[in-house]
């Protein structure tokens, strides 16, 4: 089968796309013809080697995938069943979406939601799935649109564009922070009320500074996550997703001991399935399509790698769709 194969050479990380023998795929109870994946930030740094994201050697890239099963053991799901999957190591030590098959555990599957074509949920994909993780974060804490603005970093991103929608439809005034503000009809044509130039977050981080918005989804980390802290206002919340900018947190205590802010930390990749199904009901049910559509394009498979080089240089506006 077809597949976009991460072997680790002599010089490093290398990525291509070949022939890999299906007999080759690992042990799991379900086997899956995918018809779609996506392209990630992670998968970015998977496929260049930027990061030491994949663990096994060699490895089928692609963090997530749509399909359709075609053999299971597993008792929740059956030939024919359109499933999805995000997370549990695939593409990073768990053989990946980008091939025409996987073999998983039943146990990480995701029934597709009705109402959502395999395409349209890898529109969504990890990145918009972790958008609505950090939605819901923010509303298990409590903060609301009634508090003030929310602030969505790395705006024009995958995980970005899909929080501004949905902050945006759930009444939220959004201030979107980007590096390109060549992007702003696009970012207001999502939703956003305000676009900020992300050079007002990339400074050194003040212990407090003036109370700008309620909540904030940060993609980026490092100094931007503590700036977005320092102006905070006082019971609000930070859901922390990515770490686009550095994996540092260069800040102070302050927010957290004289306003009560809470950093609330978003992991996609192991999150409990009843969260994840939480999830995915809530983005097949939410997420507006026109919008979803208008931050997506599509590419095909010999089209990962050098999308997958754009994604990290900050070229890919919303999100990609891979055809299998």
């Amino acid at each position: 089968m077809r597949a976009i194969i991460i072997e680790k050479g002599e010089g490093g990380t290398v990525a291509r796309l070949g022939d890999f023998p299906e007999d080759d795929l690992m042990e799991g109870d379900v086997t899956v013809r995918v018809t779609h994946s996506t392209v990630n930030y992670k998968d970015g740094l998977a496929i260049t080697g930027k990061a030491p994201v994949v663990r096994h050697f060699p490895m089928i890239g692609g963090i997530d995938f749509a399909g359709v099963v075609e053999t299971s053991h597993h008792p929740d799901f059956k030939p024919g069943d359109p499933v999805v999957l995000n997370g549990w190591g695939l593409g990073e030590t768990h053989l990946g979406g980008y091939a025409e098959l996987a073999r998983v555990k039943g146990d990480w599957l995701v029934a597709l939601p009705q109402g959502l074509s395999p395409a349209q949920a890898m529109a969504i994909g990890t990145a918009g799935y972790t958008a609505m993780l950090c939605v819901m974060a923010l509303e298990r804490y409590g903060v609301t649109p009634d508090r003030g603005p929310a602030l969505v970093t790395g705006a024009a991103g995958g995980v970005g564009s899909v929080a501004v929608s949905l902050l945006s439809d759930r009444g939220w005034r959004v201030i979107a922070s980007t590096g390109r503000v060549e992007e702003a009809d696009y970012l207001m044509s999502l939703g956003a009320n305000e676009i900020m130039d992300r050079s007002e977050l990339s400074g050194p981080a003040k212990p407090l500074g003036k109370e700008r918005w309620a909540a904030t989804v940060d993609t980026v980390g490092s100094t931007t996550l503590a700036n977005a802290l320092s102006m905070t206002a006082y019971g609000g919340a930070v859901a922390a997703c990515g770490l686009a900018g550095g994996m540092d947190l260069p800040g102070s205590v302050m927010p957290f001991i004289l306003r009560a802010v809470a950093l609330l930390g978003i992991d996609s990749v192991y999150a409990p399935k009843a969260r994840r199904i939480e999830a995915w009901s809530r983005l097949a049910q939410e997420l507006d399509r026109e919008k979803l559509a208008s931050m997506t394009r599509t590419i095909a498979c010999d089209e990962i790698i050098p999308v997958a080089r754009d994604i990290l240089a900050g070229k890919v506006r919303g999100r990609v769709v891979v055809e299998i």
